[in-house]
Protein backbone atom coordinates (compact mmCIF):
# COMPACT_ATOMS: atom_id res chain seq x y z
CA UNK A 1 0.00 0.00 0.00
CA UNK A 2 1.30 3.40 -0.76
CA UNK A 3 1.85 5.38 1.83
CA UNK A 4 1.15 8.60 0.21
CA UNK A 5 -2.52 7.54 -0.78
CA UNK A 6 -3.33 5.87 2.42
CA UNK A 7 -1.55 8.52 4.92
CA UNK A 8 -2.90 12.19 5.07
CA UNK A 9 -1.15 15.32 6.82
CA UNK A 10 -4.03 17.29 9.19
CA UNK A 11 -3.35 20.42 11.19
CA UNK A 12 -4.10 19.26 14.88
CA UNK A 13 -4.19 21.52 18.35
CA UNK A 14 -2.27 19.16 20.61
CA UNK A 15 -2.44 19.42 23.91
CA UNK A 16 0.23 18.08 26.10
CA UNK A 17 1.18 18.92 30.35
CA UNK A 18 -1.72 21.30 30.11
CA UNK A 19 -0.81 23.19 27.29
CA UNK A 20 -1.63 23.55 23.41
CA UNK A 21 0.71 24.34 20.73
CA UNK A 22 -0.45 23.73 16.67
CA UNK A 23 1.28 20.57 14.75
CA UNK A 24 0.77 18.03 11.91
CA UNK A 25 -0.63 14.98 12.67
CA UNK A 26 -0.83 11.62 10.12
CA UNK A 27 -4.10 10.22 9.71
CA UNK A 28 -5.19 6.94 7.84
CA UNK A 29 -7.21 8.05 4.76
CA UNK A 30 -10.89 7.09 4.37
CA UNK A 31 -12.52 7.46 0.97
CA UNK A 32 -15.55 5.86 -1.35
CA UNK A 33 -14.76 2.88 -3.42
CA UNK A 34 -17.36 2.09 -6.21
CA UNK A 35 -17.12 -1.12 -7.30
CA UNK A 36 -18.99 -2.21 -11.21
CA UNK A 37 -19.73 -5.03 -12.95
CA UNK A 38 -19.40 -4.97 -16.31
CA UNK A 39 -19.76 -1.24 -16.10
CA UNK A 40 -22.76 -1.36 -14.26
CA UNK A 41 -22.63 0.26 -10.82
CA UNK A 42 -22.76 -2.83 -8.10
CA UNK A 43 -21.53 -1.38 -4.75
CA UNK A 44 -19.93 1.45 -2.65
CA UNK A 45 -17.66 0.42 0.70
CA UNK A 46 -15.86 2.71 2.70
CA UNK A 47 -12.20 1.87 2.61
CA UNK A 48 -8.51 3.10 2.88
CA UNK A 49 -7.06 3.44 -0.77
CA UNK A 50 -4.97 1.36 -2.02
CA UNK A 51 -4.77 -2.43 -3.10
CA UNK A 52 -8.54 -2.29 -4.27
CA UNK A 53 -8.44 -4.61 -6.99
CA UNK A 54 -7.49 -6.88 -4.45
CA UNK A 55 -10.41 -5.63 -2.26
CA UNK A 56 -12.57 -6.20 -5.17
CA UNK A 57 -11.32 -9.88 -5.73
CA UNK A 58 -12.02 -10.83 -1.95
CA UNK A 59 -15.20 -9.12 -1.78
CA UNK A 60 -16.49 -11.04 -4.52
CA UNK A 61 -15.31 -14.51 -3.66
CA UNK A 62 -16.79 -13.84 -0.02
CA UNK A 63 -19.64 -12.91 -1.25
CA UNK A 64 -20.33 -16.32 -3.74
CA UNK A 65 -20.20 -13.93 -7.02
CA UNK A 66 -17.53 -15.63 -8.36
CA UNK A 67 -15.72 -19.16 -6.64
CA UNK A 68 -12.30 -19.45 -8.33
CA UNK A 69 -9.19 -17.07 -10.08
CA UNK A 70 -10.50 -18.54 -13.67
CA UNK A 71 -13.94 -16.49 -13.10
CA UNK A 72 -12.15 -13.40 -12.35
CA UNK A 73 -11.63 -10.85 -15.51
CA UNK A 74 -9.88 -8.24 -15.58
CA UNK A 75 -10.51 -5.46 -13.41
CA UNK A 76 -9.29 -1.72 -14.50
CA UNK A 77 -9.82 1.21 -13.33
CA UNK A 78 -12.96 3.83 -14.74
CA UNK A 79 -12.24 6.52 -16.21
CA UNK A 80 -13.22 10.01 -16.66
CA UNK A 81 -14.53 12.02 -19.65
CA UNK A 82 -11.12 13.20 -20.61
CA UNK A 83 -9.69 9.64 -20.24
CA UNK A 84 -8.39 10.23 -17.11
CA UNK A 85 -8.49 7.48 -14.21
CA UNK A 86 -11.02 7.82 -11.26
CA UNK A 87 -9.32 6.68 -8.15
CA UNK A 88 -12.43 5.86 -6.07
CA UNK A 89 -14.19 3.57 -8.86
CA UNK A 90 -13.53 0.25 -10.59
CA UNK A 91 -15.00 -1.87 -12.67
CA UNK A 92 -14.39 -5.77 -12.72
CA UNK A 93 -15.17 -7.75 -15.81
CA UNK A 94 -16.20 -11.93 -14.73
CA UNK A 95 -15.63 -14.86 -16.71
CA UNK A 96 -18.83 -15.92 -15.81
CA UNK A 97 -22.40 -16.74 -18.05
CA UNK A 98 -24.95 -14.03 -17.91
CA UNK A 99 -27.95 -16.47 -16.72
CA UNK A 100 -24.89 -17.72 -14.47
CA UNK A 101 -24.65 -14.31 -12.52
CA UNK A 102 -28.09 -12.76 -12.49
CA UNK A 103 -29.00 -16.25 -10.65
CA UNK A 104 -25.76 -15.31 -7.94
CA UNK A 105 -27.40 -11.98 -7.83
CA UNK A 106 -30.31 -13.41 -6.82
CA UNK A 107 -29.19 -15.95 -4.44
CA UNK A 108 -26.69 -13.14 -2.67
CA UNK A 109 -29.79 -10.92 -2.19
CA UNK A 110 -32.07 -13.66 -0.76
CA UNK A 111 -29.08 -14.00 1.81
CA UNK A 112 -28.32 -10.75 2.85
CA UNK A 113 -32.15 -10.31 3.15
CA UNK A 114 -32.19 -12.92 5.95
CA UNK A 115 -28.71 -11.92 7.72
CA UNK A 116 -29.63 -11.07 11.54
CA UNK A 117 -33.04 -12.46 11.06
CA UNK A 118 -32.17 -15.60 11.89
CA UNK A 119 -28.64 -16.98 12.60
CA UNK A 120 -29.38 -20.71 11.44
CA UNK A 121 -30.76 -19.08 8.47
CA UNK A 122 -27.83 -17.14 7.61
CA UNK A 123 -25.35 -20.33 8.51
CA UNK A 124 -27.43 -22.68 6.30
CA UNK A 125 -27.75 -20.50 3.17
CA UNK A 126 -23.48 -19.89 3.58
CA UNK A 127 -23.24 -24.27 4.22
CA UNK A 128 -24.99 -24.53 0.95
CA UNK A 129 -22.21 -22.73 -1.10
CA UNK A 130 -19.00 -23.10 1.04
CA UNK A 131 -17.79 -26.91 0.79
CA UNK A 132 -16.66 -27.87 3.98
CA UNK A 133 -13.19 -27.31 5.01
CA UNK A 134 -11.52 -30.49 5.95
CA UNK A 135 -7.90 -29.62 5.86
CA UNK A 136 -5.90 -31.62 8.33
CA UNK A 137 -2.91 -28.58 8.81
CA UNK A 138 -1.85 -28.16 11.95
CA UNK A 139 -0.55 -25.41 14.10
CA UNK A 140 1.82 -25.01 17.42
CA UNK A 141 0.93 -23.40 20.81
CA UNK A 142 3.83 -21.18 19.69
CA UNK A 143 3.26 -20.21 16.37
CA UNK A 144 -0.44 -19.39 17.42
CA UNK A 145 1.19 -16.97 19.96
CA UNK A 146 3.93 -15.67 17.15
CA UNK A 147 0.85 -14.20 15.00
CA UNK A 148 0.11 -10.82 16.57
CA UNK A 149 3.70 -9.37 16.86
CA UNK A 150 4.66 -10.59 13.39
CA UNK A 151 1.34 -8.66 11.70
CA UNK A 152 2.15 -5.77 14.29
CA UNK A 153 5.88 -5.19 12.62
CA UNK A 154 4.44 -5.35 9.25
CA UNK A 155 1.85 -3.12 9.84
CA UNK A 156 3.56 0.66 8.80
CA UNK A 157 0.59 2.47 7.81
CA UNK A 158 -0.49 1.95 11.86
CA UNK A 159 2.97 2.83 12.73
CA UNK A 160 2.54 5.94 11.15
CA UNK A 161 -1.05 6.47 12.11
CA UNK A 162 -2.25 4.19 14.91
CA UNK A 163 -5.91 4.13 13.00
CA UNK A 164 -6.10 0.89 10.56
CA UNK A 165 -6.87 -2.83 10.99
CA UNK A 166 -4.74 -5.03 9.79
CA UNK A 167 -5.35 -8.49 8.06
CA UNK A 168 -2.33 -11.44 7.60
CA UNK A 169 -2.01 -14.74 5.66
CA UNK A 170 0.32 -16.74 7.21
CA UNK A 171 1.85 -20.30 5.43
CA UNK A 172 2.31 -23.22 7.72
CA UNK A 173 5.55 -24.59 7.81
CA UNK A 174 6.98 -27.56 9.19
CA UNK A 175 8.91 -25.16 11.92
CA UNK A 176 8.19 -21.65 11.37
CA UNK A 177 5.50 -19.74 9.72
CA UNK A 178 6.13 -17.39 6.89
CA UNK A 179 4.44 -13.99 6.48
CA UNK A 180 2.74 -14.18 2.80
CA UNK A 181 0.42 -11.16 3.07
CA UNK A 182 -0.49 -8.39 5.04
CA UNK A 183 -3.11 -5.70 4.36
CA UNK A 184 -4.33 -2.78 6.17
CA UNK A 185 -7.56 -0.72 6.25
CA UNK A 186 -9.90 2.00 8.33
CA UNK A 187 -12.88 -1.27 7.83
CA UNK A 188 -11.07 -5.10 9.08
CA UNK A 189 -13.65 -6.63 6.55
CA UNK A 190 -11.81 -4.90 3.78
CA UNK A 191 -8.09 -5.99 5.10
CA UNK A 192 -9.71 -9.26 5.47
CA UNK A 193 -10.74 -9.18 1.47
CA UNK A 194 -7.65 -7.30 0.38
CA UNK A 195 -5.85 -10.42 1.89
CA UNK A 196 -8.01 -12.65 0.56
CA UNK A 197 -7.84 -10.95 -3.02
CA UNK A 198 -4.08 -11.30 -2.96
CA UNK A 199 -4.09 -14.54 -2.69
CA UNK A 200 -6.80 -15.56 -5.13
CA UNK A 201 -5.17 -12.85 -7.84
CA UNK A 202 -1.89 -14.86 -7.01
CA UNK A 203 -3.06 -18.22 -7.71
CA UNK A 204 -3.27 -19.67 -4.06
CA UNK A 205 -6.61 -19.88 -3.20
CA UNK A 206 -8.33 -22.28 -1.78
CA UNK A 207 -6.06 -21.47 0.83
CA UNK A 208 -5.53 -24.80 2.81
CA UNK A 209 -2.67 -24.63 4.42
CA UNK A 210 -2.67 -20.91 5.57
CA UNK A 211 -3.81 -19.37 8.58
CA UNK A 212 -5.20 -15.90 8.55
CA UNK A 213 -4.59 -13.35 11.61
CA UNK A 214 -6.86 -10.68 12.27
CA UNK A 215 -6.94 -7.22 14.38
CA UNK A 216 -10.20 -6.45 16.08
CA UNK A 217 -12.78 -9.05 17.22
CA UNK A 218 -13.96 -11.94 15.12
CA UNK A 219 -17.68 -11.39 13.56
CA UNK A 220 -19.55 -13.44 11.16
CA UNK A 221 -18.26 -11.98 8.05
CA UNK A 222 -15.07 -12.58 9.23
CA UNK A 223 -15.53 -16.32 9.29
CA UNK A 224 -17.28 -16.13 5.90
CA UNK A 225 -14.70 -15.03 4.45
CA UNK A 226 -11.96 -16.92 5.73
CA UNK A 227 -14.25 -20.06 5.07
CA UNK A 228 -14.93 -18.82 1.33
CA UNK A 229 -11.21 -18.88 1.22
CA UNK A 230 -10.55 -22.47 2.54
CA UNK A 231 -8.79 -21.03 5.26
CA UNK A 232 -8.57 -23.57 7.48
CA UNK A 233 -7.32 -21.82 10.68
CA UNK A 234 -8.58 -18.02 12.04
CA UNK A 235 -6.88 -16.25 14.81
CA UNK A 236 -7.55 -12.74 15.86
CA UNK A 237 -6.34 -10.42 19.27
CA UNK A 238 -9.84 -10.19 20.60
CA UNK A 239 -12.99 -11.45 20.81
CA UNK A 240 -15.63 -13.70 18.05
CA UNK A 241 -19.42 -13.35 18.34
CA UNK A 242 -21.45 -16.29 19.24
CA UNK A 243 -22.83 -16.94 15.46
CA UNK A 244 -18.91 -16.23 14.27
CA UNK A 245 -18.57 -19.36 17.05
CA UNK A 246 -21.72 -21.20 15.66
CA UNK A 247 -20.33 -20.88 11.56
CA UNK A 248 -16.88 -21.55 12.29
CA UNK A 249 -17.83 -24.84 13.86
CA UNK A 250 -20.33 -25.94 10.64
CA UNK A 251 -18.19 -24.99 8.04
CA UNK A 252 -14.70 -26.22 9.92
CA UNK A 253 -12.82 -23.78 11.04
CA UNK A 254 -10.56 -23.43 13.67
CA UNK A 255 -11.30 -20.15 15.31
CA UNK A 256 -8.42 -18.88 18.03
CA UNK A 257 -9.24 -15.02 19.72
CA UNK A 258 -8.01 -12.59 22.41
CA UNK A 259 -4.14 -13.78 21.28
CA UNK A 260 -2.60 -11.59 23.65
CA UNK A 261 -0.51 -11.36 26.70
CA UNK A 262 0.73 -15.07 26.31
CA UNK A 263 -2.38 -16.94 25.67
CA UNK A 264 -5.22 -17.39 24.03
CA UNK A 265 -9.09 -19.24 23.90
CA UNK A 266 -9.94 -22.07 20.97
CA UNK A 267 -13.56 -21.33 20.16
CA UNK A 268 -14.47 -24.35 17.42
CA UNK A 269 -12.31 -26.97 15.86
CA UNK A 270 -9.25 -27.53 18.63
CA UNK A 271 -7.78 -30.35 16.96
CA UNK A 272 -6.19 -28.47 14.77
CA UNK A 273 -3.60 -26.65 17.84
CA UNK A 274 -0.87 -28.66 18.67
CA UNK A 275 1.20 -29.28 22.11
Amino acid sequence: MARDESIREVGARKWRGGAAREESDRLAVEEPLEIRLGGRRFTLTMRTPGADEELAAGFLLAEGFIDSREELGEIRRVRDRKGAPEPNAIDVILNVPAAGLRARLKRNFTVASSCGVCGKTSIEALERRIAPIRSAVTISARQVLAMPARMRAAQAVFAATGGLHAAAIFALGAGELELLALREDVGRHNAVDKAVGWALRAGLAPLAEHALMVSGRLSFEIVQKAAAAGMPILCAVSAPSSLAVELADEVGVTLVGFVRDGGFNVYARPERIAG
